[in-house]
Order: C-alpha cells, then sequence, then structure tokens
C-alpha cells in the first residue's frame, strides 16, 4: 500500500470509527445531524452508512423529524446484535462474562479458584470456556481481557503479581491472540475500569476520571481528555505500589510499605486470619468472601469489625490522597471487593481527602463508589473489546 493510501485508509477508518462513536453515545440520529455534528459532509455520510448498512452494523430505523421539520430516516448503531466477551483475571479469581454492546449482562461464571501449583491449567482452562461461548454464541465478535499490573503492554505480561508470582510467567499475548475465531484484547485491570465507567454512565464522560481498584492488589487507571494514561511501559499510575510507610511491611515488589500491603482484599483476608474472632472460619473461604463477611458484620454493628473497616478505609482515602494530589482527577471511583464495604467506606475515604489535601483542590474531586451493576473490572474488559470495535471497525467488518 502506498504512503497516500494508507493515509486515506487510515482517515477513512477515523471517520467510520466517529460516526460508531455518536451512534453509541447519543442513539438514533440522522445522517444530517452526524453530518452536522462530527463535521463531515452529506455525501460523505451517506457513503460510509451505506457500507455500515450493508454490513449490519448500523440499522435504519424509519422516519423522524429532522431540522425545519423536514422528515428524515433515522440511524441506530445494532448493539444488541453483537456480543462481547469480558474476562477479568485476578490473582485468585477468573470471571468470564458475555455483554453486549451496551454492557447489558448475557452470562456470567467464575472458574474455581486459582492457586499457584495450576496457573497454567487455570490458562487452559479460559481458553475453553471461551471457545465453547463462541460455538455456542456465533454473535459474539471481539474478546476483552483485564489482567492485574503493572502489565507490560508491548511484552504482554504482568511484571509482578503479588503474593502469586506464577502469573508473571503467563504471556497474555501468546496465550490468547491467536486462540480464538474472534480477536481478542488486553489490558491492564483498572485501565479497563476506568474505560468501563467512562463508557457506560454518562456522568463520568467528561472531564478527567480515576478508577481506584480495590481489590486482590490496589490499582489505578486514569483517563484524561478521553485517554487512557499509560506511561513508557504501560505501567503508569500502580498506586499499590507507592509507599504509604518507609518503615513499613515489605512487599513483593522489593519496596516497603507498599499501600497495597494495608487495604487490598489479600491483606484484610490475612488481618482476619491473625484475629479469626472477628470472623470464624475465615481461613476456609476466599479473598472476596472473608471481605463479604467482614463487611457483614461492620453493617450489623460488630464494633471490632467496624473499627477494622475504618481503619482499612483510612489507607484507602490516603491514597485517595495521593490521586488527588498526583492527578487532579474531576472523579475518583472506588470498585472492587474492597468498594462493597460501601457508604463507611466512602465516608471514610472523603474524611481523610478532607484532611490531608489543600481545600481547593481537595473540595474540586468528586469520589464515589461504582455504580456498574457487573464487577467494573470484568465489564472493563468487555469495554476495552468494545472501545476497539468502535475505533477499529474494520478488524471486524469488510467496510473498506
Amino acid at each position: 500500500m502506498s504512503r497516500y493510501s494508507a493515509q486515506q485508509s487510515s482517515i477513512s477508518e477515523n471517520n467510520r470509527s466517529r460516526i460508531l462513536q455518536y451512534l453509541y453515545h447519543n442513539g438514533i440520529c440522522s445522517r444530517a445531524q452526524i453530518a452536522k455534528a462530527i463535521k463531515l459532509t452529506p455525501a460523505a455520510i451517506t457513503k460510509i452508512t451505506a457500507k455500515l448498512l450493508a454490513q449490519g452494523i448500523i440499522e435504519e430505523t424509519g422516519d423522524m423529524e429532522g431540522d425545519k421539520n423536514r422528515r428524515s430516516i433515522g440511524l441506530n448503531l445494532n448493539c444488541a446484535k453483537y456480543h462481547i466477551i469480558g474476562v477479568k483475571f485476578a490473582r485468585s479469581l477468573v470471571q468470564i462474562a458475555v455483554f453486549d454492546l451496551k454492557c447489558n449482562r448475557i452470562f456470567l461464571t467464575d472458574l474455581p479458584t486459582v492457586n499457584e501449583e495450576h496457573i497454567h491449567d487455570t490458562v487452559e482452562h479460559t481458553r475453553e470456556t471461551i471457545n465453547q461461548l463462541l460455538k455456542n454464541d456465533p454473535e459474539i465478535v471481539a474478546i476483552g481481557m483485564a489482567v492485574p499490573g503493572p502489565y507490560l503492554k508491548d511484552e504482554g505480561r504482568t511484571a509482578l503479581v503479588s503474593s502469586m508470582q506464577g502469573w508473571r510467567q503467563i504471556n497474555l499475548i501468546k496465550e490468547f491472540s491467536n486462540a480464538f475465531s474472534v480477536p481478542a484484547f488486553v489490558e491492564q485491570d483498572a485501565r479497563a475500569g476506568a474505560l468501563a465507567q467512562f463508557l457506560f454512565d454518562p456522568e463520568l464522560s467528561e472531564g478527567s476520571l480515576a478508577y481506584y481498584l480495590l481489590g486482590e492488589g490496589i490499582g489505578l487507571g486514569v483517563i484524561d481528555n478521553g485517554s487512557i494514561y499509560y506511561g513508557e511501559l504501560g505501567t503508569a499510575t500502580e498506586i499499590g505500589h507507592v509507599s504509604i510507610d518507609v518503615n513499613g511491611r515489605p512487599c513483593d515488589c522489593g519496596n516497603i510499605g507498599c499501600l497495597e500491603r494495608y487495604c487490598s482484599a489479600n491483606t484484610i483476608h490475612e488481618y482476619l486470619d491473625t484475629y479469626p474472632n472477628i470472623i470464624p472460619g475465615s481461613g476456609a473461604m476466599t479473598h472476596a468472601q472473608a471481605c463479604e463477611a467482614l463487611f457483614t458484620e461492620a453493617d450489623m454493628g460488630n464494633e471490632t469489625a467496624v473499627r477494622l473497616v475504618r481503619k482499612i478505609a483510612r489507607y484507602v482515602g490516603y491514597g485517595a490522597v495521593t490521586i488527588i494530589n498526583t492527578f487532579n482527577p474531576k472523579n475518583i471511583i472506588l470498585g472492587d471487593i474492597v468498594a462493597q464495604a460501601g457508604q463507611p467506606l466512602l465516608d471514610e475515604v472523603k474524611k481523610v481527602v478532607a484532611e490531608r489535601t489543600i481545600p481547593e483542590i481537595g473540595l474540586s474531586t468528586r469520589i464515589s463508589l461504582s455504580t456498574l451493576p457487573t464487577d467494573a473490572t470484568v465489564t472493563g474488559a468487555a469495554a476495552v473489546a468494545i472501545t476497539n470495535f468502535l475505533e477499529h471497525p474494520s478488524i471486524f467488518f469488510d467496510v473498506a
């Protein structure tokens, strides 16, 4: 392909993407409305939409009222027709879900709890499950995967997975990029979660957004002006490995006093195993189950549980202060396992932020709990696939 042809192809793909994204976010629109909104000529819109219609990506919805009371034909992105698989890889948990393009959940399953000795078996089980889903549902067009950070995006592997180092040996690109009949895309889990908030919550689609992942690890994804912040290797925003106590607990990353060692689901489970009277039998639970049991006890008024939740929340708050001082986001969204502590956690985080930030800066940041109906990371994995579907339609369809 000549340089000129490549440039024209890139422009055409960008214009197709802009049309699809506009329909995705705005619903039924006329060709004239799209042309005006994205500043393309009516002739260009007609030409591009004809190819999208021919492939069934968009559909005509019948007459609608246009400018100056003229009748127009509505266009709509066919969101229900196409399905997406989202896969969440945590340390001990792999969750697989199927969604439509608007992230309405169709299917959700958890694979058996992962342990260090059987990580390769889990990878194979993941492949088998996805291939079975693809066989059962021909409408699936893409797969998104969310993996723990720090994720080396060009190499395709995670540089560190605290408490389960075997995941470092898994190259996600080699294991999954050519394993399926549809494209697969991999993203760091917190960034995937940020993308889900940005894509599926209209209140968060403008301004800067920080998704603060409080799961088996602690992560952060930052979106500013519609773009994800990556850094040189794709390992930026690793808030879980920022030290909050230079004389504190050692971390697998080699640092001391990492935030992750004080408020992750794994650490909460360690607290409960050390003080078994809080949650009897916690040693036989998964990290998520142990956290859920603690939060239930706190909600029921168990004073010991309440104090522990408040202590954890203060550490989460210290991380929020770092996020505010480093990135100054408009919104911080708390999500994943530890965020299920709910309002008591949120109240304590806000209290810490009020105590420890410059008022003008702290007060400009809205902190809230994730409102996504499904786990934000598996939803984020789907969002990664949906974003690629919208931005690069020629990967999926012959629309050139």
